[in-house]
């Protein structure tokens, strides 16, 4: 019987707000009970009164220091507080460059974030959350502000079938399952019980998702519903799941002035983490 595939590593990106802090507590719970490594991640950002007064750089530097000691700190109360291994990287720049560059150099399997409560300027704008949803290049889990960790044991997966579901998608929704044992719902939505105007696309990919998801507790459902965000809510509440999991499709420019991407409004209004796999 062949090995199960876990996770080993996880950075958990924090700006110290009241989501990040519940993003990093619901990081710690679930690394203290599956032995994750846990890196810690802030950005740090000289403030606009600091660079306005011409701090010399010798307070620019205590700044930082005090900054790395806030962030070295939480560490040390994950490793007092859940024994588990927590390290700290702190950098300068772009957020999103600077994450995949803290991601490729620990070898971490995911990025976790915080997501703050539902508002209509965050559904029609988004935030950091949001945009490293679709800017990186790793997946990212985004945490809503009330989660609390109670295990994951029910993982839905919902994906467009006729779009085709690629190998390295379902070899990372396997990889989460065989981290947590938890059990795999792949959902699909469509307007009707077959999708008739592309039937070997539909074919295809569930034959694809049949083998790329042997040796994993999971099973299939096709709901028929006109509106794909609601049946994909009602689909987490009914089933009380305790992770979604959505692929986010890519669009050109004019495309995504007038198209709301579906794994963006759903990180945004979820009750539950959202995991985001990128192709």
């Amino acid at each position: 019987m062949p090995a199960v595939v876990r996770l080993k590593r996880v950075i958990v990106a924090t700006d110290f707000s009241a989501e990040a802090e519940n993003a990093v507590l619901y990081a710690a719970r679930a690394a203290a009970e599956h032995k994750l490594e846990i890196v810690l991640f802030t950005l740090y950002q000289v403030s606009v009164h600091a660079l306005n007064a011409r701090s010399s750089a010798e307070n620019l530097n205590q700044m930082l220091e005090k900054y790395r000691g806030r962030l070295e700190n939480v560490a040390a109360a994950l490793r007092r507080d859940y024994q588990v291994t927590a390290s700290t990287v702190i950098a300068s720049g772009d957020f999103y460059e600077e994450i995949e560059k803290c991601m490729v150099e620990s070898g971490a399997d995911l990025v976790v974030m915080g997501m703050a409560g539902k508002s209509l300027e965050q559904d029609l704008l988004g935030n950091r959350t949001t945009a490293a949803i679709h800017l990186l290049k790793f997946p990212v889990i985004a945490i809503p502000a009330d989660a609390v960790y109670k295990g994951i044991r029910k993982i839905l997966f919902a994906c467009d079938v006729t779009r085709g579901v690629h190998a390295r998608v379902l070899e990372k929704v396997k990889l989460l399952a065989g981290t947590f044992g938890a059990s795999v719902e792949v959902f699909h939505v469509s307007r009707k019980l077959t999708e008739s105007d592309g039937d070997e696309q539909y074919s295809s990919g569930v034959e694809t998702i049949s083998q790329g998801m042997s040796g994993v507790d999971y099973f299939y459902k096709n709901s028929m519903a006109e509106g794909v965000i609601s049946a994909i809510k009602e689909e987490v509440e009914t089933n009380d799941v305790d992770l979604l999991i959505m692929v986010p499709h890519k669009y050109g420019f004019w495309n995504s002035l007038v198209h709301r991407s579906k794994t963006r409004t759903m990180a945004s209004g979820s009750k539950v983490p959202l995991l985001s796999l990128p192709l």
